[in-house]
């Protein structure tokens, strides 16, 4: 059946979805009502016409802003960044940070092709520059891989020249686990990475 394999082979192509459980998605699609197939469609349609990124942060947003970048109360002189929207979301369910965001959309990697020019890191700088010395403090929550090392990195031979404190978050053993199961790289960040008490 052709149309159920096309369809199959849509779901596959999203993140993190094998091939067994992109069957059992089509498979629902095939027995969903009409009703429930034309929401379905209709929120596609709607997520793709009014989401757009953040004109400040590059966040996903429905209006000219994000609601993070729209709430007044948040301290702008705290930019944190991150690699994509779902880190920043992941860093608000925290709680913990009062500053705003911005998203480069990925991290540099030469081998997978991506170069610095691909990402949001020119918009980032421009920024800081706009702000006129009112960015007291950058947090480069790039993830601790090859990556995003690299990217953290280049971000600080960007941003040097414009920011007096340029931090990046601490990364070790996670609260509740146990030294024995850690593996070297995270200990040996923890190790470094240790603060006075």
């Amino acid at each position: 059946m052709k149309a159920l394999e096309k369809i199959i082979g849509v779901f596959r192509r999203f993140p993190g979805v094998g091939p067994k459980q992109a069957e059992r998605f089509a498979l629902y699609v095939v027995r969903a009502s009409g009703p429930e197939i034309e929401n379905l469609v209709e929120a596609l349609r709607e997520v793709k016409t009014s989401v757009k990124y953040c004109s400040e942060c590059f966040n996903y947003a429905e209006g000219e802003l994000c609601p993070v970048c729209a709430d007044s109360s948040r301290d702008r002189s705290l930019i944190c960044v991150v690699e994509r929207p779902q880190d920043l979301a992941a860093i608000e369910k925290a709680k913990s940070f009062s500053g705003v965001y911005h998203v480069l959309h990925g991290a540099v990697s030469p081998a997978a092709g991506v170069m610095p020019e691909h990402i949001k890191l020119k918009e980032l700088v421009d920024r800081v520059k706009a702000s006129d010395g009112g960015t007291k403090e950058i947090i480069i929550a790039t993830n601790p891989d090859a990556d995003g090392e690299a990217t953290a990195m280049y971000l600080i031979r960007l941003l040097k020249p414009y920011v007096g404190r340029i931090t990046r978050i601490a990364y070790g053993v996670p609260l509740g686990g146990d030294i024995d199961y850690m593996d070297e790289v995270t200990l040996g960040y923890a190790l470094k990475g240790r603060t006075k008490i």
